[in-house]
């Protein structure tokens, strides 16, 4: 009887495919008439520094940033509520203020200095922008000297510097808790006009355009602290917490999912800014976003802006978020701001 031997098959010099392409870098945007270096030389913004918001719930909204997002409360009265990061210095991120309806407060940001406050406000007066508050000493935690005006929108911003740091320490690993406040997000109906304000007196910087929907701005090493959003109404978009990294922020989704909380759009990963995003409604409607992994922007001059598509592989790499219907609807069905052109009672 004749057996037959086979041997083991060979490679036959085969190689693995090489690696699958993404989707091509989107066009650049023209570079601006000034420097981003000297741009950001000249700006007297340093940072996003809180959100206020005012609601007709006051005890549910803060048990919703305190025992499920993870906030806890540094200071307030009976009405108002002022809420800080654990990883962050800023005295707080959030106030909420009890109301007889909702609105959105003001955003604030922090300056250089006392002279870069008394400089904005001086140019903001003079240029005709309705001055909401005179530079002076604020009655919050952490004090500091600003001033409060009114932008093209009838947005309530305000403006300090000489801010006190409250106790704050390094998020741990497992730890799915926000480090900070990472950017604010503002709908405009007429967002050129109002990129081109910040660019001219905050002295923030393109990052880039998705589409013509929404602008990327800076005033740091992060690729937006501010972004601007295209639609009918001004208001209030979303506000964005970063947490410490990709496990911290899934845990983090995980929590609001098993409080009953799923996201309107997430998991997922952006193109622009590079960042992952979950989205949930918060109290009264108002939009709160986890994300992590920010892209940085080292070298203001080397970075090119780009106008990325709005297309589903460019909104989210991962390709795990879904359609984002929920989140879309809830944005279509939100009333306007009623805050507008009115100052804060507090």
């Amino acid at each position: 009887m004749t057996t037959t031997s086979f041997g083991p098959p060979t490679l036959d010099g085969a190689v693995p495919p090489p690696p699958q392409p993404g989707p091509p870098l989107p066009p650049a945007i023209a570079p601006a008439a000034v420097r981003p270096s000297e741009q950001a030389r000249r700006s007297p913004i340093t940072h996003v520094r809180y959100v206020a918001l005012a609601t007709e719930d006051l005890a549910g909204t803060v048990a919703f940033y305190q025992g499920i997002w993870g906030l806890y409360p540094v200071g307030g009265d009976g009405d108002v509520v002022f809420l800080g990061a654990v990883g962050s210095p800023e005295p707080f991120v959030v106030r909420v203020r009890a109301a007889a309806e909702r609105r959105t407060d003001l955003i604030a940001f922090g300056a250089k200095d006392r002279a870069a406050v008394d400089g904005l406000a001086a140019v903001l007066a003079t240029d005709g922008v309705r001055i909401a508050a005179e530079p002076g000493t604020l009655a919050v935690p952490g004090g500091g000297y600003g001033f409060r005006f009114f932008d093209p929108d009838g947005r309530l911003v305000e403006v300090s510097a000489d801010v006190a740091d409250k106790p704050f320490r390094e998020i741990e690993a497992g730890e799915s808790v926000p480090r900070k406040l990472s950017h604010i997000v503002v709908n405009s109906p007429d967002a050129p006009a109002l990129v081109a304000f910040y660019e001219r007196y905050f002295g923030l910087r393109l990052s880039d355009w998705l589409e013509d929907r929404m602008a990327f701005m800076r005033c740091s090493a992060d690729h937006h602290s501010l972004a601007i959003a295209a639609a009918p109404h001004a208001g209030l978009n979303h506000v964005s917490f970063e947490l410490r990294d990709i496990d911290e922020y899934m845990r983090g989704t995980g929590r609001m999912v098993r409080h009953g909380h799923a996201p309107l759009w997430g998991p997922g990963r952006h193109s622009s800014g590079d960042n992952v995003y979950s989205y949930f409604a918060g109290p009264d409607n108002f939009v709160v976003e986890y994300t992590t992994a920010l892209e940085r922007i080292s070298d203001e001059d080397a970075w090119v802006p780009r106008i990325w598509p709005a297309t589903p592989e460019y909104a989210d790499r991962w390709g795990t978020a879904g359609p984002g219907e929920d989140l879309f609807a809830l944005w279509h069905r939100t009333p306007p701001e009623s805050g507008l052109w009115v100052p804060a009672p507090v």
